[in-house]
């Protein structure tokens, strides 16, 4: 609900405020009293345009602020909580025009830019001028009104968020397939790769093993050789250092007892004695196990040939680098087997979703066309009560493929003379027409849909008599569970009004100034008789006056 209105340095307001009220607000005053003012002032807080030409005072800034209270809109609480802003029960919108032309909007003193305010005013203001369109013509709010009217509300927000897993699961089912056709295109050379290397089928270390092997063969007479002379130097030779070193053994044990480190020492030496001739016994072994072997060393060569190719192929470096290549390409090669299961089960839960969504479509859809005559036809009743006799509304369901809201395109169309040209409302139907179809149905939606504070500019053009006393009926019924304001200049109206303004000029300092005050009963009456019969009042116009205020 809006609360305050606040304007400084606007157009030829100086300072003026307005506090509002709950219920049906109605706003009267002269032509060119500065009403069109205020709701330009209103416009700057709703994201309008800026311009330093309106400044009354070009040395000082505008201002304009408005608050609002937000404790029960939830959509409101949404929009902040996603910009992190605090959420209070009453919110202030500030719109700020320097005298060099820049413009600034705040909400709750924290900075927004231009789109952000007009996002969130949308949520709380819903104004209506001559030859503006608004949401009358939008698609989406067309929805919402059948919607709501026909009871669907709640399968149609159903049907969205399954409509929306059902986009996100066609996404991925897309990007499996893409994946299959990339992995596809490269199975044959990754098949080609795994192949040469399961026929390969290299062991752990085995590369660096035959390495080792082969330099062992490279080098078998120069090692026979060199193990044979060991040999022969410590057993076979014409002086062996073991039967050398056992007969110093058995000279020194004659002495054994006669030194006491003689004892120790010969233990020693006959242990190296032992130890000697453990090692010869070993390298004469060792000899007898080395030959050249013409038949491996060719063997080897190829093998290794065989993985070097491969290594320099690959641009690895070890055994281990190419087992480790095979086992992700028997990986790659298996996932393009694995994506056909999975595209099978991910395109079985697309198909199953796409039937159930077909069923809630076709269930909402019968909803709304059994709604969308007697919607229309209501329509077309209240059309004629404020005074548009051949004006007539039709709703148009045209069934297309599934969508974010169903399966239908909806049209709002209108003939405003009854020719049966029938056309889409914003292209046929003037500001006037248009403020008072919005009013018809809204009114027969405002217990369904969550409104914002609604504002209706001149919604009495070209109508008088019981049709201007019908749109104060709607009016008034609409602000029973909504706040209206109504800018108007017929009295059927006015009397409807749970709080009246009046907007007038003033001379102030030898400059002509808006002002704008709350009537009390007495003065409101006053007002709506000089609406009936001029700015002479008469006794009968006060009569009539006090009836239609308290009818």
């Amino acid at each position: 609900m809006l609360l305050k209105l606040s304007i400084k340095n606007f157009a030829i307001i100086d300072d003026l405020q307005i506090i509002f009220q709950p219920g049906l607000d109605v706003i009267t005053g002269e032509t060119g009293a500065g009403k069109s003012i205020l709701l330009g002032a209103l416009g700057l807080v709703l994201g309008n345009r800026a311009e330093s030409n309106v400044l009354l005072n070009k040395e000082k800034k505008c201002i304009v602020e408005v608050t609002f209270n937000t404790e029960h809109h939830l959509k409101v609480r949404e929009w902040l909580q996603q910009l992190e802003m605090d959420e209070d029960d009453e919110l202030t919108l500030r719109r700020e025009i320097s005298p060099n032309g820049k413009s600034r909007a705040f909400v709750n003193d924290t900075p927004v830019n231009l789109t952000q305010l007009k996002e969130l005013t949308s949520l709380l203001v819903d104004l209506h001028q001559q030859f503006d369109t608004f949401e009358l013509g939008e698609e989406d709010f067309q929805r919402e009104v059948l919607d709501a009217l026909s009871g669907c509300t709640k399968e149609t927000v159903q049907y969205h968020n399954s409509f929306l897993l059902y986009s996100k699961l066609q996404k991925e089912l897309l990007q499996l397939k893409d994946q299959q056709q990339q992995a596809k295109n490269e199975q044959d050379y990754k098949q080609f790769l795994l192949a040469e290397l399961e026929d390969a089928f290299f062991k752990e270390n085995e590369l660096e093993q035959l390495d080792q092997e082969l330099a062992l063969l490279n080098n078998a007479g120069a090692i026979s050789a060199a193990l044979s002379d060991a040999v022969q130097f410590l057993k076979e030779g014409d002086e062996p250092v073991i039967q050398q070193l056992k007969s110093v053994l058995q000279r020194l044990q004659q002495y054994k007892n006669v030194h006491k480190n003689f004892d120790e020492i010969t233990s020693r030496l006959q242990s190296a004695q032992i130890e000697l001739a453990d090692i010869a016994s070993e390298l004469d072994h060792l000899q007898n196990t080395i030959s050249i072997d013409e038949e491996r060393m060719r063997q080897i060569n190829e093998r290794l040939e065989l993985g070097y190719k491969l290594q320099k192929k690959h641009n690895v470096q070890t055994t281990g680098d190419l087992i480790a290549l095979q086992q992700r390409l028997a990986e790659e090669v298996q996932v393009v087997f694995n994506m056909e299961q999975s595209i099978a089960a991910k395109e079985k839960e697309v198909q199953q979703l796409k039937q159930q969504l077909e069923k809630e479509a076709e269930f909402i859809h019968q909803k709304r066309k059994r709604q969308s005559t007697p919607f229309s036809e209501q329509v077309n009743g209240l059309l004629n009560r404020v005074g548009m006799p051949n004006a007539r509304l039709q709703i148009e369901l045209k069934e297309t493929a599934l969508n974010s809201f169903g399966k239908d395109e909806i049209s709002f169309l209108f003939d405003a003379n009854k020719s049966n040209r029938f056309e889409p409302i914003s292209k046929v139907a003037s500001g006037g027409e248009l403020s008072r179809l919005m009013l018809c149905i809204k009114s027969l939606v405002a217990a369904s849909i969550e409104l914002p504070t609604m504002i209706f500019d001149e919604i009495d053009s070209g109508i008088s008599g019981e049709a201007a006393r019908q749109v104060g009926i709607l009016l008034k019924e609409l602000s029973m569970s909504h706040q209206v304001i109504a800018i108007t200049h017929l009295p059927q109206i006015a009397a409807k009004a749970s709080a009246h303004y009046f907007v007038y000029k003033e001379e102030e300092h030898s400059q002509i100034r808006t002002k704008i005050r709350l009537l009390n009963q007495h003065e409101q009456i006053e007002s709506i008789a000089k609406m009936l019969s001029g700015e002479k009042m008469t006794e009968s116009s006060l009569i009539t006056a006090r009836e239609m205020v308290n009818s």
